[in-house]
């Protein structure tokens, strides 16, 4: 009897399964699809149908050793005889249900493949890096569910560059982690309608990058809610930044009776003198503030003719000139070189500006000097804005104000900085808040925002918007935007204009569409190697003591030790 027969001989080609594939579950096998409208699966008779939900990951395995890390976008029933829709058999007999069960009526799921792996990149399956999907898997392929070591593969494991942000819908012991230093490469977007977390999300972030020190934040804090603890929708307390990483956060605010009411600790009050606002900071107002085209113009004629006090001469009702003679207004009245009703609207449209009691007629201090030097300093800094964070001109006034001249000096830097790479200045994160007011289609090809995220990272400057009206950005800026971070949005605009520039959006709606309201988000972009849905960590305790947080007795611990260690009672390691 020869030790091989001529059928082992023909089956001798095709590799062993994997050992871990005994451990997955199996799904179903592939039975339809294309690589531009996905795959039909159809469910094994074992699988439940009820337990499949969209945005769930599974890995199809290619008969050539490939493995297709695909994304559920849809779950359907289906049935082997039409006429079972029209006449369903008698299923209160247990028997005949299971017997129709899996065989004559079945599950299916629509799954779209994001990444390949490919193993002729490497001696092994999992030595190959994470490709563009470029084919399909044959039919009846086996399709698993994906597990620990396969997300990891994909999204990486937490280290220096990668941090912890969710787990996998229906995956809790897995982690997805984010890579950081792709995520501050471009700018990115939170998204998500009112109530869905997106301050939690951004807040998560921004601890990562400061954690990491992948790049220094300055961030627009329009409801106080990143520098010191807020409260949450429990009424529970969260910590702030400045909580977390006392040496590494500064905070800095323009209503200081606010933050000492709120006890937040505060570095340095930020005034802005009517002297150093130009008229360009003034033009991002003109929708909030109804100034006409005629009337903006009129500015900067002012501003030429009045100097740098032309705010406050614009605001000084019924000075006189030289002499008890007449003030320049009037002299530019008489001479028909501005129109009384033209300067009578400037006038009454800028006196908001006296309800800020953050700007002065005259501030000696360079509070753009001050913010880069703790900028310089590897400090990130958090500006908070109080009361006038409820009013909109306030916030864009300041945010536009500040970020003008500090782009303007990342850009002197960068460009004496050519050919000596030492001498950067390290990337920065500017945070913005109610993003769709400052890159609104009809400004924002002027505006500095928009300048920054069609940027990229030329001047080593990015953004981090957070809005709820996707829809109002303008189209070009939000195709720039890297990293999209995006919780449940119910509104048809909103959703579309997330996935501008996105390929595969048909099926990602879908995914999206159904999120849960709170603690779920869909991530792609440039810091994800492909879509995904995560339910994202709660910002809390495990989150504090990842970052080397600690109060409470592990805080009394580490003091006790430390004193130990002064007084010599033990072997001197070094202070914690």
């Amino acid at each position: 009897m020869q030790d091989h027969s001529e059928l082992d001989e023909f089956f001798a080609h095709r590799p062993p399964a994997p050992e871990a594939v005994a451990e997955v579950r199996r799904l179903g096998i592939v039975v339809s699809g294309s690589l531009s409208k996905g795959l039909g699966v159809k469910l094994d008779r074992g699988a439940v149908v009820e337990g499949m939900a969209v945005g769930r990951y599974v890995v199809v395995h290619g008969q050539t050793g490939r493995r297709f890390f695909s994304i559920i976008t849809d779950v359907a029933l289906d049935a082997t005889n039409p006429a079972l829709e029209k006449t369903p058999p008698d299923t209160s007999d247990p028997f005949l249900s299971q017997v129709y069960q899996g065989t004559a009526t079945f599950g299916r799921l629509e799954v779209s493949p994001m990444l390949v792996l490919d193993p002729s990149t490497g001696s092994e399956p999992e030595a190959g890096e994470p490709k563009p999907v470029k084919t399909v898997p044959a039919h009846f392929s086996p399709v698993y569910e994906a597990t620990e070591e396969d997300v990891n593969r994909v999204f990486g494991a937490g280290d220096e560059r990668h941090f912890y942000v969710g787990n996998p819908l229906d995956m809790e012991n897995v982690r997805v982690h984010l890579n950081l230093e792709r995520l501050v490469e471009r700018s990115s977007g939170v998204f998500g309608k009112s109530g869905t977390g997106k301050t939690f999300l951004t807040r998560t972030l921004l601890a990562g990058i400061v954690k990491q020190d992948t790049a220094v934040n300055l961030v627009f804090d329009m409801h106080n809610e990143y520098g010191w603890e807020s409260q949450a929708e429990g009424r529970h307390r969260v910590k702030g930044l400045r909580q977390l990483f006392p040496g590494k956060v500064s905070v800095m605010t323009l209503d200081p009776e606010s933050s000492r009411r709120r006890g937040s600790k505060v570095d340095f009050e930020v005034h802005i003198g009517y002297d150093q606002i130009e008229p360009e900071d003034v033009d991002m107002l003109s929708n909030l503030m109804s100034l006409t085209d005629v009337q903006i113009n009129a500015l900067y004629f002012l501003r030429r003719r009045l100097g740098k006090a032309w705010i406050e001469k614009l605001l000084a009702e019924g000075e006189a000139g030289e002499e008890g003679g007449p003030s320049e207004l009037d002299m530019l009245l008489e001479d028909g070189q501005l129109h009384g009703g033209t300067l009578g609207a400037i006038q009454r449209k800028l006196g908001l500006f006296r309800r800020f009691d953050f700007l002065r007629p005259r501030v000696h201090e360079d509070v753009v000097g001050k913010i880069m030097d703790y900028l310089d300093r590897g400090l990130h800094v958090i500006l908070e804005f109080g009361r006038y964070g409820s009013t909109l001109e306030a916030y864009i006034l300041v945010a536009n104000y500040l970020t003008r001249r500090i782009h303007g000096r990342y850009v002197q830097r960068m460009e004496a900085a050519l050919g000596s790479r030492t001498d950067e200045p390290k990337p920065l994160v500017i945070t913005i808040e109610e993003a769709h007011k400052f890159l609104d289609p009809a400004i924002a090809r002027q505006t500095i925002f928009g300048t920054i995220a069609r940027e990229l990272r030329k001047y080593n400057v990015t953004l981090l918007i957070v809005d709820q009206r996707p829809s109002g950005i303008d189209e070009e800026v939000m195709s720039q935007i890297g990293t999209r971070v995006t919780a449940l949005l119910d509104n048809e605009a909103d959703i579309r204009a997330v996935f501008t520039g996105v390929s595969g959006a048909g099926e990602l709606r879908q995914v999206l569409a159904r999120l849960d309201t709170q603690q779920q988000a869909l991530i792609l972009g440039h810091a994800v190697p492909m879509p995904v849905v995560v339910q994202t960590r709660t910002y809390g305790p495990e989150l504090y003591a990842e970052v080397g947080h600690v109060e409470g007795e592990a805080l009394q611990d580490r003091l006790t030790r430390n004193v130990n260690l002064l007084q010599g009672d033990q072997e001197f390691e070094g202070f914690e």
